[in-house]
């Protein structure tokens, strides 16, 4: 039979949030969160501190749990634990603020434990591709050196070669820049621009208004555990809608 020509399937986001709560003790970080995020899209999440952006970013491959709510990656529910829980969050990589590289490894032995023991590559073809992938970030040379050999901004690629190696879904940026100093987060956001520009999925959660101008699709400003706005990066940062964005921007700009 053949298919209609206008009922179009809607493709499946390669992450939704359904109703998620989340608290810390007393504290809710995280009230009725719901989002989806779309194939080659990227979302780039800002707000002031302790808004809940970065707990938003770390429940979406449930390293932090949640109290209620759904999340799903590539249309199937993420389970509290389990195989399907390590199999579903593997399809999404996670860049966080202190790089995470184990200290004792080398930059190339990093980047290949992953695809050797989840993914199961021959250690042959895992580090061959965790070679090309070191090029593409710009560190190749520095293949054989430990972490601590490395500048800060050398030890963020890494993780993004990390990443890469895993072929995510999706990479979750959690600050990625925050711990830099300024001369290297250009570097960075450099790496970041490309993957984007690319079509690889990234949620981003960070302080850099530039790159999220640029960069998003999609701006979500997050205050007190809620999303508050959801817009373009030129709506948003041209015509915010509510008071507490407008005063967040004006406080950067002051800055």
């Amino acid at each position: 039979m053949e298919k209609d020509q206008n009922s179009s399937v809607k493709p499946v986001p390669v992450i939704e949030l359904r109703h998620v709560d989340k608290h810390f003790g007393q504290l809710h970080v995280l009230k009725d969160i719901n989002l989806q995020v779309k194939k080659g899209e990227v979302v780039v999440v800002i707000g002031p501190s302790g808004s809940g952006k970065s707990t938003l970013c770390r429940t979406m491959n449930r390293l932090e749990p949640i109290d209620s709510g759904e999340i799903l990656i590539d249309g199937e529910v993420i389970p509290e634990e389990g195989r399907e829980l390590a199999r579903l969050r593997a399809k999404v990589g996670m860049v966080f603020q202190s790089f995470n590289l184990f200290a004792h490894k080398t930059i190339l032995d990093n980047v290949t434990m992953g695809p050797v023991e989840v993914l199961r590559k021959s250690k042959k073809e895992a580090r061959q591709e965790a070679m090309e992938l070191l090029k593409r970030v710009g560190v190749d040379s520095q293949a054989s050196k430990v972490p601590a050999q490395l500048s800060g901004g050398q030890q963020q690629r890494v993780a993004i070669a990390r990443s890469l190696a895993m072929h995510p879904k999706a990479i979750l940026f959690d600050e990625p820049t925050s711990a830099l100093d300024p001369e290297m987060i250009g570097e960075v956001l450099e790496v970041m621009t490309r993957l984007a520009s690319e079509g690889m999925t990234m949620v981003v959660v960070t302080h850099e208004m530039n790159f999220a101008r640029r960069v998003a699709h999609r701006v979500l400003f997050m205050d007190g555990g809620s999303i508050l706005e959801e817009n373009t990066p030129e709506e948003f940062f041209t015509n915010p809608r509510t008071q507490r964005a407008r005063d967040f921007l004006n406080s950067i700009q002051n800055h």
